[in-house]
């Protein structure tokens, strides 16, 4: 199963005949990790998966560099762009005695290499994972955010402080689908949300995630609010997110012929898909609607904003390295447009 949800540097597949629990006879979770290229990437993992492996991970080698690759499926994408990574890290879970693991790990990847005839010329690594209470180190993971001076952002077990009573709160437990508020990416989007909302418009979150964006408009006093995302789980988790803090919204796969446009249309994925998406979000930003762009590194910008021929954008606001394009749709009367760079779309 590919968990894509906006640009996503990760999916997991799980062996159908994964146990409900360890056996007693076995005291450890191990995983094995090597990084193969993009064409040797899924037949390998189908074989770790019949050679034994509990899942496996399948994520981008150069992720949280400035050579991560975006994996989505958008329109506009030729069918010669690559789904998968160009250098991909591939982990296997399996459970094993301690003193056993070494061969363990060494006959599995034997066996998927044999099978899937692909020799093993890189290095792997093997490592225990720790025992942990893993709800209690989620839950630890996860505390209440406050958001400029109206909201306040929080997992379900976080109790409310006094301090807190006048804001907003934006109930959000972690879960598959990206968005809690933690990221910058999301902090910034929420940010201008908080400075710039004043109640009764509307609002699309296009590449919606959990919802966060949708649902803060929402509670912040926007009166039509769409969610767009090409994930499925990603709309499920916006659903479930809003009925949480009662907010009203649509959500919609990322086909969306008829939306009307809106006051703003906010899209925190990432450069690549920003750049080719640039005549779709122009196109559901009505005239004088503003335009937010995020996802996108601080050297992205320049790049990002000349892919508009439409909307002037410029930087709002840094974070950690990241920044927010901010523009205003022109008024009906006004035709003048900017030639968008020929990088922004395949060619």
């Amino acid at each position: 199963m590919r968990a894509l949800c906006k640009a996503a540097h990760r999916f997991i597949i799980w062996n159908k005949n994964l146990p409900s629990a360890l056996s007693p006879e076995v005291t450890q979770w191990f995983e094995v990790s090597l990084v193969l290229p993009a064409s040797q990437a899924e037949p390998f993992s189908e074989q770790l998966l019949e050679a034994g492996a509990l899942c496996v991970q399948v994520d981008d080698a150069q992720a949280d560099t400035e050579n991560e690759e975006a994996i989505f499926a958008e329109p506009g994408l030729d069918e010669d762009h690559p789904r998968v990574w160009r250098q991909t890290r591939i982990t296997a879970l399996f459970e094993s005695r301690p003193r056993e693991a070494q061969d363990q790990a060494l006959e599995m990847l034997a066996r998927a290499s044999h099978a899937s005839m692909i020799a093993l010329d890189s290095p792997w690594q093997l490592k225990p994972l720790e025992d942990q209470d893993w709800v209690r180190l989620t839950q630890s993971q996860f505390q209440a955010i406050e958001i400029g001076e109206r909201l306040l952002i929080t997992p379900s077990w976080e109790p409310i402080h006094s301090i807190h009573a006048q804001r907003k709160r934006l109930v959000l437990d972690p879960g598959l689908a990206f968005g809690t508020g933690s990221h910058p990416t999301t902090a910034l989007c929420l940010q201008w949300l908080e400075a710039h909302l004043r109640g009764g418009e509307r609002v699309i979150d296009y590449g919606c995630g959990s919802g966060i964006l949708a649902i803060a408009a929402g509670l912040l006093g926007a009166t039509s609010i769409d969610a767009i995302d090409i994930d499925p789980q990603a709309l499920i988790a916006t659903d479930d997110n809003a009925q949480r803090n009662q907010v009203s919204l649509q959500t919609h796969l990322t086909r969306h012929r008829g939306l009307a446009p809106a006051d703003m249309v906010l899209a925190n994925i990432l450069a690549a898909p920003l750049k080719l998406l640039a005549p779709t979000l122009e196109a559901l930003v009505k005239p004088g609607g503003y335009l937010v762009l995020a996802g996108l590194l601080t050297r992205q910008v320049e790049e990002v904003a000349g892919c508009y021929a439409n909307i002037r954008l410029s930087a709002w606001r840094d974070l950690d390295g990241w920044s927010v394009l901010v523009g205003q749709g022109k008024s009906a009367d006004h035709h003048e447009s900017i030639a968008p760079a020929s990088r922004c779309f395949p060619q």
